[in-house]
């Protein structure tokens, strides 16, 4: 019967080994560091970028977490055993280049390399979060991102209510709310924050009270303000997102000469009766709702939900959508409605699809941010000239 030893040769007999040097080489070179030991190990300490998948998980999990076989892989567990007997098993499940770190992780801290102790969730949210730890695109490092990621939603009304349930439910660590209204019977048909308890209680309030007891992870900053050109700047500049549910347009454009100033990505919602809208304005990389909409349409062309009427269940889908777009940009995944303006028709069950490019007109940019002055705005919201550079 065969010893250990002669299985761990007979396994490294079947794969190729490489040093600590060489496999930090590899990695810079964009292969994966796959880190097979357990979690108790890795929470002592771990590579930055490597991929954690314990050694008894292998065979059923690595699929879903390496979903390209062609890439290369460097194994890699403590001292370089489990590692080797991993990459055998990597390449009888049809990994094409895969290779053991003899020494492991013991001798990659020994030798200086860059590691650090990485941040770990509790068991709590192991298991309140379990369904985004199995997505290879979420997975621990990526639920550590929405815990750290701070998001600020303009309104605890139709559209912020969905959107602040699912950013909440999805464990984006801090969400600011900005709301100076008080909750109205009229509001209940679609605010799904708020109940019929709360009647005349500050909508920013009974925001906080709803999402806090769905998780207690979310800190939720509360702004019980009228948002205006003296507090939008640095209200915003405490936030990477903002989500945006403002129901006037002189907010909404002074909202995009804030942001653009900032370079504050910005998810942008409207509803009107059966219809509703959603695109992504990021100053940095693409157009802006200046580059969409150079001036408002005129006030008989767009009147307001309290005016028209709007489905209590729309913004519900279209403040879900903002949440999504939210939080694949906290990620950085998928494809973000960048220059892309997404229109919902209830009625016919139909989504459209419309191009936004930027305004060779427009001056309100990333590149003039610090020229753009942030102002009160009236009538057709036309933004405040350019500051004259400053002196050198």
């Amino acid at each position: 019967m065969a010893s250990f030893r002669d299985l761990l040769n007979q396994a490294k007999s079947e794969i190729r080994e490489v040093t600590t040097a060489e496999a930090e080489e590899l990695v810079e070179g964009g292969a994966t560091l796959l880190d097979v030991r357990e979690a108790d190990e890795f929470e002592q300490g771990a590579v930055p970028g490597s991929v954690f998948l314990p050694r008894g998980h292998l065979e059923s999990q690595v699929e879903g977490k390496l979903t390209d076989k062609s890439t290369p892989v460097v194994v890699m567990c403590a001292g370089g055993v489990r590692s080797a007997f991993a990459a055998r098993t990597l390449q009888e499940l049809g990994y094409d280049d895969v290779v053991s770190m003899a020494g492991g992780f013991n001798r990659w801290k020994d030798e200086g390399r860059n590691w650090r102790t990485p941040e770990v969730l509790s068991p709590e949210q192991r298991n309140r979060y379990s369904r985004h730890l199995l997505l290879p695109e979420v997975g621990e490092e990526g639920q550590q991102k929405l815990l750290g990621a701070k998001v600020l939603l303009l309104g605890a009304g139709g559209l912020g209510s969905p959107a602040a349930l699912y950013l909440a439910a999805a464990g984006v660590g801090t969400l600011g709310i900005v709301d100076m209204d008080v909750v109205d019977d009229s509001n209940l048909q679609r605010q799904i924050l708020h109940n019929v308890d709360r009647v005349g209680e500050r909508k920013v309030d009974s925001a906080k009270k709803t999402l806090t007891l769905l998780n207690p992870d979310v800190n939720v900053i509360a702004f019980d303000v009228r948002l205006d050109a003296s507090n939008i700047t640095d209200i915003i500049s405490q936030f990477d997102i903002v989500v945006d549910g403002a129901d006037n347009f002189p907010v909404r454009y002074m909202l995009n000469d804030a942001s653009v100033k900032l370079g504050i990505p910005v998810v942008h919602g409207s509803i009107f009766r059966f219809e509703g809208n959603v695109t992504v304005f990021d100053p940095k990389h693409g157009p802006t709702y200046r580059d969409m909409l150079p001036e408002p349409p005129p006030a008989e062309l767009a009147p307001s939900c309290a005016e028209a009427g709007v489905l209590g269940v729309l913004p519900g889908i279209v403040g879900s959508i903002q949440a999504l777009e939210a939080i694949k940009l906290i990620l950085g995944i998928g494809d973000p409605l960048i220059g892309r303006y997404l229109a919902f028709d209830a009625l016919d069950m139909e989504f459209r699809e419309f191009k936004i490019r930027k305004d060779p007109e427009n001056q309100i940019t990333w590149e003039n941010r610090d020229q753009i002055q942030v102002v009160e705005l009236e009538g057709h919201c036309q933004p405040a000239p350019l500051q004259a550079p400053a002196s050198a």
